[in-house]
């Protein structure tokens, strides 16, 4: 029975890896828990799975979480704030740490479980988009492993077994396209919160949802695929697959082209990352090719959706800079689910912060330079986001809208 820690529990990623812990109970157990702000839900998990160690993010709800399960007998020991997720990370017996935690805010918690020696089951594309620089160094000096668990790079992770190192030549992922993939680009300026919130495939937060419709997250993928996988940017491509059953190819030396195909399920991908390299037995709806139907490529479009070539010249330039352009992103978007910006600003203020950050990028970022870059940004995009109207950059290498 391994032993997991899940950062996140109350999200997408941490209730549907809670599923298939209450499906297998003889193949996982929970030893920790981080949350965010749901208490009820928080509470609910907590007298399910008995964790040992619960952690939560906002010091002021802690009174509430104690008294939400005051009335148990063996109530687990609660942490709060920043380090408490932090120490919750690097817990106890855990072999594994689920990374559920959206955004920059997961990249210290999996840092501590690395040195605490946890395996990472890695559903936070942001630990490698802004830490990589130091995440990759100590993944190697602790001697963990790092499994991919979110769809397209588990995707990657499965065609690769049994392929030898030298015999990947190219990397395909594959992009649903989102809520305006059948949008015309002229129509992209009426676009309301809800219509970016109204993914055709996948069930997710909010803030990826957005990413899906921005196809930021495909540009994200392209950096994290770049690091996971060792393959230069030349050499990683996005094709539109609005069917999302085909989750991502690998191209071999010999051009044969590997492809692993499923039904839109997030489950897969967490099981496989949790029981790798083992195969566990599902009783979940088999893939029926006659019922998905056709399958679909087309080129993406770039005019529509330029947070994809922006994250190909970040990632090309590399060192803070992908942390710069993660941070403003997760404050845009935070900034168009408020209301206060429109859809179409979200690229252009990324690209006007990474514009002025370039004389500042470091090619070697310390942890410290790389939260520091992220907290620039955060404050640089509400800047930009007050100037009437927003700043555009014409940066020439940055000059994706």
């Amino acid at each position: 029975m391994k032993a997991i820690t899940l950062l996140g529990s109350t999200g997408s990623i941490g209730t549907q890896t809670l599923d298939i812990v209450a499906q297998y109970p003889d193949q996982f157990r929970i030893v920790g828990m981080a949350a965010g702000r749901n208490i009820e839900l928080l509470s609910q998990q907590i007298r399910q799975f008995r964790p040992e160690v619960v952690a939560i993010a906002d010091p002021n709800q802690l009174p509430e979480l104690k008294s939400a399960i005051a009335d148990l007998e063996s109530p687990p020991q609660l942490l709060a704030g920043e380090a408490g997720v932090v120490e919750a990370a690097a817990y106890g017996d855990a072999e594994s740490v689920v990374t559920g935690i959206v955004g920059c805010a997961g990249l210290l918690p999996t840092i501590s479980a690395i040195k605490a020696g946890k395996d990472i089951a890695l559903a936070n594309k942001e630990t490698l988009i802004a830490g990589a620089p130091v995440v990759l160094p100590l993944v190697e000096k602790h001697g963990v492993k790092l499994l991919p668990a979110d769809s397209e790079h588990s995707a990657i992770f499965q065609c690769l077994q049994g392929v030898p190192a030298e015999g990947l030549r190219r990397i395909i992922l594959t992009a649903s396209g989102g809520a305006f993939r059948d949008w015309p680009v002229e129509k992209l300026p009426e676009v309301t919160v809800a219509d970016a919130l109204k993914h055709p495939n996948w069930s997710m937060g909010r803030k990826i949802t957005v990413d899906s419709a921005t196809l930021m997250n495909k540009g994200l993928e392209v950096i994290e695929a770049h690091y996971l996988f060792g393959v230069d940017y030349d050499h990683i491509d996005i094709v539109i697959h609005p069917q999302s059953i085909i989750h991502s190819l690998i191209e071999l030396q010999d051009t044969s082209v590997l492809a692993q195909l499923g039904w839109p399920d997030m489950r897969l991908p967490l099981l496989y990352a949790l029981s790798w390299p083992e195969r566990v037995a599902t009783d979940w709806e088999p893939l029926d090719l006659v019922k998905s139907g056709d399958l679909t490529f087309r080129e993406p479009n770039h005019q529509k959706y330029p947070c994809m070539q922006l994250a190909y010249d970040v990632g090309r330039m590399g060192g803070s800079m992908p942390a710069v352009m993660n941070a403003a992103n997760e404050q845009a978007v935070a900034l168009f689910l408020d209301e206060n910006i429109s859809f179409l600003d979200i690229p252009r203020v990324i690209e006007t912060a990474c514009d002025r950050f370039q004389s500042q990028n470091t090619s070697q970022p310390s942890l410290e330079d790389i939260l520091a870059a992220d907290q620039w940004a955060r404050q640089e995009i509400l800047t930009i986001s007050q100037s009437q109207p927003p700043i555009v950059t014409t940066s020439p290498q940055l000059s994706a809208i």
